[in-house]
């Protein structure tokens, strides 16, 4: 039988209260549930379509050498046909009772020796090693899975990844677009992702109130240079009021205590003297003026314009996190 273990997590994935309030409302709706499992309690819905199921898993492209990872199998409509091409999956699954499901599917077929099962939270999880990640996204934990992905090493060839539609053109998003924003750059730096599908909501079981879109997300190999907190910590700040002015942001409430904090932290492990009369504000605004943003804003800035500010205030010892 495959192998469903569940001591590599600390804690379950709770639903937020407003998500929790939602499913409680529909539950008294027969047709909107799963007359199997209740899956709203972890934002899971079913995949029941066939021809979508093998849309998906053929976009992965699949060698007879590679170990996939699979997060929200639910009853295995994605992994059995996961499982004709791979040499293994490795099933992360919240509810015990659809791993149990899955379980029975492949029993006593040569698949189950191909499959082994982890029960609990996936973003908690110790990952094994993968060469492709293919997901029907539980919603509420769509960020943490991408940056918890692009965070693993070694480095996988391809993520075939199921989202909101919402969510997933935010991924794709371009500056200037409506949807460009921290979640945009943030992933577009480290990786290089497209839009391949979009799936209808009466694609699944229970259906969702939202259209759903399937994404390619191929890492970018070697990965950039650039450490993703500071990357983050300097899109906080600008994206926090994306059509405000850089300088703007940067005046922003507990900003500049926050900096220069940072900037004295640093120069005090460096060596560096910090003259107690520094007009740290003043330090701030002239990178700004030098590098030509202090009057852009987030929301038209490329990558290479993020980049090239981050490296102007790192020049100058002042960092994000």
């Amino acid at each position: 039988m495959p192998r469903a273990t569940s001591d590599r997590f600390s804690r379950a994935h709770q639903p937020s209260a407003k998500s929790k309030a939602s499913s409680e409302a529909s539950s008294s709706s027969a047709g909107a549930r799963n007359p199997i499992f209740n899956t709203e309690r972890f934002g899971q819905h079913i995949l029941k379509n066939p021809q979508t199921a093998q849309s998906i898993v053929d976009t992965a492209n699949l060698r007879p050498t590679d170990k996939v990872l699979e997060v929200g199998p639910g009853t295995g409509n994605l992994t059995v046909r996961i499982l004709e091409k791979a040499k293994h999956v490795t099933a992360v699954e919240m509810d015990p009772r659809m791993a149990a499901e899955l379980t029975k599917r492949v029993q006593g077929k040569p698949e189950q020796r191909k499959l082994e099962i982890m029960i609990g939270d996936f973003v908690k999880a110790d990952l094994p090693y993968f060469d492709v990640c293919i997901s029907n996204t539980p919603y509420q934990i769509s960020s943490p899975l991408v940056f918890r992905l692009l965070s693993h090493r070694p480095l996988f060839r391809v993520a075939i990844l199921m989202f909101q539609r919402e969510f997933a053109t935010r991924l794709v998003a371009t500056p200037g677009s409506a949807l460009w924003s921290r979640l945009s750059a943030n992933v577009q730096l480290y990786s290089k992702v497209d839009l391949i599908m979009h799936v209808s909501k009466n694609n699944f079981r229970p259906p969702p109130k939202v259209e759903s879109s399937v994404v390619r997300i191929v890492p970018r190999d070697p990965p950039p240079p650039v450490e993703f907190a500071e990357f983050d910590g300097l899109g906080r700040i600008i994206f926090g009021r994306r059509n405000k002015t850089v300088h703007a942001n940067f005046m922003a409430k507990g900003v500049m205590e926050m900096l220069e904090s940072n900037w004295k932290t640093w120069a005090s492990v460096n060596n560096v003297i910090v003259e107690d009369d520094t007009n740290f504000k003043k330090k701030v605004e002239e990178i700004l003026e030098e590098t030509g943003f202090a009057e852009s804003r987030a929301a038209k800035m490329d990558i290479n314009d993020l980049l090239k500010l981050l490296s102007a205030f790192h020049d100058a010892g002042i960092h994000f996190a």
